[in-house]
């Protein structure tokens, strides 16, 4: 029987609302720090299926959270189209040769960078019970791109607008290159135990209509329905952090089965004028869980009662903070749980 998160996925409104938090798997957890400093760098982690899988059904253990995010990384997918990735303490991903240096043309691809990761997929489902819903997931071409032509994350990522502009079809390469990976990873996520895929768009904040129309929407329309048509059944969620008022527009032309939602959005807009039924995923504050008190649970109601009316799966609006107090998480879940809508 599928679980409820993946039913509230399918848009099946339920009175008891699904809860995964972005990120659940990681530093503010002690027995993931413990795990990290055995393992020695993140992509050590990431590449050892065995501590992987363990890292994702952490959160799993301690919180019993309706879904399981599969514990990898969006630069995965550069890395197996050629570029070495490197995560340095202190500085963030490293990919090189950037492409602002180079041509796309000149990168080896190497596809067997990806196996390591579905066998940490099929080891997860192995361990989960059918309640709870296995989420794979990778990053969206525009934020993957900005990655790729920088070499590093960027505040604006001007390397790579600037790209977009001074040679729309050289970028347009890239972003096609990668979504063509990127279908064939989520589709092998899919069928190494992954039910629902969620898609990462973090920069999508910043671009202009007519660009978040060409290197957003279209790109993430193509993966969607290439995953719909390969593996029907199997919903993707669409995230474009920071997408404001293109949010609607967003949710009705990428075709994704459900949208998520970032905490500058204020949710009963959300609520009234994304597609009717659709499910919303989202949208609590990172930083309102790492504070906590009564103003947590307070806006956890809210956003609860926003989106009383439509399938709802309870989420942040990005990734939990590493500061995080697990009293805070736990105080969060009892809010969830108890909400009747």
């Amino acid at each position: 029987m599928p679980g409820l998160l993946l039913d509230t996925l399918r848009g099946t409104r339920a009175d008891t609302v699904p809860m995964w938090l972005m990120r659940q798997a990681g530093r503010y957890l002690p027995e993931y720090r413990e795990l990290r400093a055995d393992k020695g760098g993140f992509l050590e982690l990431v590449y050892d299926t065995q501590a992987a899988a363990e890292v994702t059904i952490q959160p799993i253990r301690r919180f019993g959270f309706d879904g399981a995010i599969l514990f990898s990384d969006i630069l995965i997918v550069p890395y197996a189209m050629g570029q070495d990735l490197a995560f340095l303490a202190g500085e963030g991903p490293q990919l090189s040769p950037r492409l602002v240096d180079c041509t796309l043309s000149s990168l080896q691809a190497v596809p067997q960078r990806l196996e390591p990761i579905y066998a940490t997929v099929t080891s997860v489902k192995a361990q989960l019970s059918p309640e709870t819903t296995l989420l794979g997931f990778a990053g969206s071409p525009w934020t993957v791109a900005t990655y790729m032509v920088n070499g590093e994350g960027s505040r604006d990522q001007h390397e790579a607008r600037a790209m977009a502009y001074r040679d729309p079809a050289g970028f347009s390469a890239i972003i096609d290159a990668i979504v063509d990976v990127t279908v064939e990873y989520l589709v092998g996520q899919i069928e190494a135990g992954a039910e629902a895929v969620q898609l990462f768009d973090s920069w999508a904040g910043s671009l202009a209509p007519d660009e978040f129309a060409r290197w957003v929407i279209a790109p993430n329309a193509a993966i969607t329905a290439a995953l719909h048509q390969r593996c029907p059944g199997v919903p993707v969620i669409g995230f474009p952090k920071g997408a404001g008022e293109k949010l609607p527009l967003y949710a009705r032309d990428t075709g994704v089965d459900a949208v998520g939602v970032d905490e500058t959005i204020d949710p009963e807009w959300a609520a009234r004028e994304l597609p009717g039924g659709m499910p919303v995923q989202g949208n609590l504050d990172p930083l309102l869980l790492l504070s906590g008190g009564e103003a947590l649970e307070m806006r956890a109601q809210t956003i609860l009662r926003a989106f009383a009316d439509r399938p709802h799966v309870f989420n942040l609006g990005h990734g939990i903070d590493r500061r995080t107090p697990i009293e805070h998480v736990e105080r969060l879940k009892t809010t969830v749980r108890s909400w009747r809508g």
